[in-house]
């Protein structure tokens, strides 16, 4: 369950960058952090993963990863979105 100890410190990490970027402070360890520990849920989903088809079991892959799947496109491309949103608005701010 390393995934879920990835998963919540990277939406912690985002939610930090965010905020830290709303109060005017340096956000760019936040946001590496964020985007880092997102990279690592999704390695540690694919070990996971890997030990179900290790030890051949199917139904646990046929049960699981079509949903794990969309959601882990859809909570990567969220992470990357608003880790990176500071920079977008810093970007617009300066035109």
């Amino acid at each position: 369950m390393l995934f879920i100890m990835f998963g919540v410190i990277a939406i912690v990490a985002t939610f930090i960058n965010l905020y830290m970027y709303k109060a005017g402070k340096d956000y760019k360890l936040a946001m590496a952090i964020g985007l880092s520990f997102t990279a690592l849920t999704l390695c540690s989903e694919y070990s996971l993963v890997s030990r179900w088809v290790k030890m051949e079991d199917w139904s646990a892959l046929g049960d699981v990863v079509p949903g794990m799947e969309r959601a882990l496109w859809f909570l990567t491309i969220v992470s990357i979105l608003l880790n990176i949103a500071p920079i977008l608005l810093e970007l617009k701010g300066k035109k």
